[in-house]
């Protein structure tokens, strides 16, 4: 028999559901304090960002080097089944609860991937996981690129570094990796355009709906990269979400960045997150994101300059037909 809090929390669980919107939930203290785990870079799961789409439960990516990257998980990967349990009536809040757990423990997935014909079934055993950040190289071709696989607390001051590491190589031809970023903070995602943009310039705006004014969200000052003289690709994928989104998209319409590779997944809604003292918490959607130009990211996320698709088998064989083409563009001019 539930009591009398267990009552409540459903009945407010039910509210929240009404409204139909995949990312407004309610947390209860357990929840909640997961959550809080999830955000400050290190928990105990599979490691891959999930979210609805069309009421399917659907990877939106995999982190780096996590068991749900190591078990071959895939941006667009529609999961039906947890442990058995069929998805279709989980929300995703009932669904991440699920798939997480203690470090050592194993899920199984049953995974429906376009390329494949059969269902496919993936046991993937639980670890801690610590969010992982960013990687540099210099390449032969005198290429510099930045993997940037999260907009966490930590995020800035090491892409800042990534950038002086950049420009003490000599080189003037830039790529920045967003592909299978989930996103993050937003305010990382703005001050991380700043180092591309001078003080002040629009980088999102947040829409509230119709007859209501808009958030504008601005550079606050850390240009690096004034007066240095550099060609730049983003490169995007339908694992590329949210502060990704906003990020690549402002980049493009400012001419700073072409974008190179297959759509992005399309989050453009403004979760606000509200605490309450018995330690639950509501997220709920209070907006939606729009690049600089207005072009709404939810509506169908952003299309690449140069749209070029990274298959199965290219995976399968170590193959980068999506690095190889902004090398190439990068190279030729």
């Amino acid at each position: 028999m539930p009591s009398d809090q267990e009552k409540i929390w459903g009945a407010i669980n039910g509210l929240v559901s009404s409204l139909d919107d995949p990312y407004s939930i309610f947390l209860e203290p357990i929840e909640s304090k997961m959550f809080g785990e999830n955000v400050s870079g290190s928990f105990e799961g599979v490691g891959m960002e999930v979210g609805l789409r069309d009421g399917i439960l659907t990877v939106i990516s995999p982190l780096k080097d996590t068991p749900a990257d190591r078990a071959g998980l895939l941006p667009g990967d529609m999961i039906i089944r947890i442990d058995g349990v069929q998805t279709y009536d989980l929300t995703l809040n009932e669904a991440v609860n699920i798939i997480r757990g203690p470090r050592g423990t194993v899920v199984t997935l049953n995974i429906v991937r376009e390329e494949e014909e059969d269902t496919l079934e993936i046991d993937i055993t639980r670890d801690k996981i610590n969010i992982p950040v960013i990687d540099t190289r210099l390449q032969e071709n005198g290429v510099f690129v930045i993997e940037l696989y999260s907009f966490y607390e930590t995020s800035l001051g090491l892409f800042e570094d990534a950038i002086r590491e950049f420009k003490s190589t000599g080189s003037d031809k830039l790529i920045l990796d967003l592909r299978n970023n989930p996103g993050g903070y937003l305010d990382t995602s703005v001050d991380i355009a700043g180092v591309f943009l001078p003080t002040g310039k629009l980088v999102a705006r947040e829409n509230f709906g119709e007859d209501k004014k808009e958030n504008e969200h601005r550079t606050r000052g850390n240009f690096l990269l004034k007066d240095y003289d550099f060609d730049m690709v983003i490169l995007i994928n339908k694992g590329s979400a949210s502060a990704s989104e906003i990020l690549a998209g402002a980049l493009s319409e400012y001419g700073i960045a072409t974008l190179v590779g297959e759509q992005s997944f399309g989050k453009g809604s403004v979760q606000e997150l509200i605490d309450f003292n018995d330690g639950t918490s509501l997220k709920i959607t209070i907006a939606r994101w729009l690049t600089p130009n207005g072009l709404s990211i939810s509506e169908e996320g952003l299309t690449p300059d140069k749209e070029i698709e990274m298959t199965l088998d290219d995976l399968k064989e170590g193959k980068d037909p999506q690095l190889d083409a902004a090398v190439e563009m990068l190279i030729e001019g």
